[in-house]
């Protein structure tokens, strides 16, 4: 089979590989059929944790597909079925699995593409546990956005910002994959939507997504406009995932008792913060990390019912690393994916 095969700093190659063995007990084999990009690829790309990590490694850690086979005592899927995997090898049975939380699991293999092999190759082998039906109403390639852009958002408004309906919101790049989820979520339960954008053509089409405010950060101080807009108030919950050049104007976004939830770091991973502000102002700060396999789930439903993920490109597999070039630059509006 093809597989996509990373051999060390920026060093991606397509090459044929075995296709792996039968599904064995508990197992479902998946052909692979859409492949999603992400941060997480960008930061494998440049070389991050290759310590912990044996090369070459597949690449790619959010898909859908259709099983193709499966293996004894397989129960909740069958042949034909469609697919998207569950992106880190859990154990199943710590507490926090037990519970839901899958991505709390105190026993994580790794995640996939990243630590071990991922999915952009032909065939991949999955615990049934780890992979969850599509309905018949998405589409694969909006499906192979669920496990990871979707999942993620899905978790963080509503399982940790508890985020409500006529609540307000900031959304950080709003025309990132998690950025226009994040506005379409936001927006269907009737919330006042903020977000940052780098232009103005990103800033119309977040519009048109539904945002109801949109500010240039590159010509606007984004916290000062946003406590005008809101007449010194600020707002309900941040979704933050720029990092160290956003965190601080981030919490003066925030109205006491504010809420902030961040999910990432690509503009630096340290800052410093005003703690006599953070206590003053009672502000609850949320650390948030993929999802659970019930927000994948919900994630799917939200699809089915009309509300579909944002596609900004579609490379084929030969053409990931440019898909991963278009990442870096910043010009994405929505997902990027790749297709088999």
């Amino acid at each position: 089979m093809r597989a996509l095969r990373l051999h060390g700093d920026r060093d991606l190659r397509l090459e044929e590989v075995d296709n792996p063995p039968h599904p064995g007990p508990g197992e479902v084999q998946i052909r692979v059929h859409a492949v999603g990009l992400n941060h997480i690829d960008v930061w494998g790309f440049r070389g991050m944790a290759f310590a912990r990590r044996k090369m070459p490694l597949i690449v790619g850690a959010e898909a859908a597909g259709a099983v193709v086979a499966i293996g004894e005592d397989v129960t909740h899927v069958d042949v034909g079925d469609r697919v998207v995997m569950y992106g880190a090898r859990t154990c199943g049975h710590c507490r926090a699995c037990v519970q839901g939380r899958d991505n709390l699991c105190e026993n994580v293999g790794g995640i996939m593409g990243f630590h071990v092999d991922g999915f952009a190759c032909d065939f991949v082998n999955m615990p049934q546990r780890l992979v969850v039906k599509v309905p018949d109403e998405v589409s694969l390639e909006d499906a192979a956005c669920a496990p990871i852009a979707f999942g993620t958002v899905q978790h963080m408004l509503f399982d940790n910002a508890r985020l409500e309906p006529g609540e307000s919101v900031l959304v950080h790049a709003g025309g990132s994959g998690i950025g226009t989820a994040a506005i379409k979520m936001a927006k269907a339960i009737g919330c006042t939507v903020f977000t940052t954008v780098g232009d103005d053509e990103k800033g119309e089409k977040a519009k048109a997504l539904g945002a109801d405010y949109v500010i240039n950060y590159r010509k606007e101080r984004f916290e000062g406009e946003v406590r005008r807009l809101t007449k010194r108030k600020g707002v309900d919950v941040v979704f933050e995932h720029v990092g160290a050049d956003t965190w601080n104007g981030s919490l003066l976004c925030l109205k006491r008792g504010g809420r902030l939830v961040t999910c990432g770091s690509t503009s630096g991973v340290s800052t410093t913060m005003n703690l006599m502000q953070l206590f003053q102002q009672q502000y609850r700060i949320f650390g948030s990390f993929g999802c659970s396999m019930r927000n994948i789930r919900e994630s799917l439903d939200k699809m089915a019912a009309g509300l579909t993920p944002v596609i900004d490109t579609v490379f084929p597999l030969e053409n990931f690393a440019q898909g991963l070039e278009r990442l870096e630059s910043r010009k994405v509006f929505g997902k990027i994916l790749v297709r088999f």
